[in-house]
């Protein structure tokens, strides 16, 4: 999937990776996309809702492929791609 801008959210808690995703979609145009990364397991259900309370639409959410999951903490990571509302 295409993307325009990238974060690194492993090893980050909560709230940390939904606070640096909404930093970065502050900062973007309507209909761009954000890849975030993220390690902690509370994302996976922090992020969806965000989008959902913010106006942005979470077009996937996928495990990370192993090479992530290898600097995560937990052995385990999630992409997300977000687009600005």
């Amino acid at each position: 999937m295409k993307w325009d801008q990238y974060i690194d959210a492993i090893g980050l808690l909560c709230p940390l990776p939904v606070l640096k995703a909404r930093k970065a979609l502050l900062a973007m145009q309507s209909g761009q996309v954000l890849r975030l990364v993220a390690s902690d397991p509370a994302a996976v259900i922090d992020v969806p809702h965000f989008c959902a309370e913010s106006g942005h639409i979470l077009l996937a959410q996928q495990q990370a492929e192993d090479g992530f999951a290898a600097q995560s903490p937990n052995g385990a990571a999630q992409l997300y791609f977000i687009q600005r509302g």
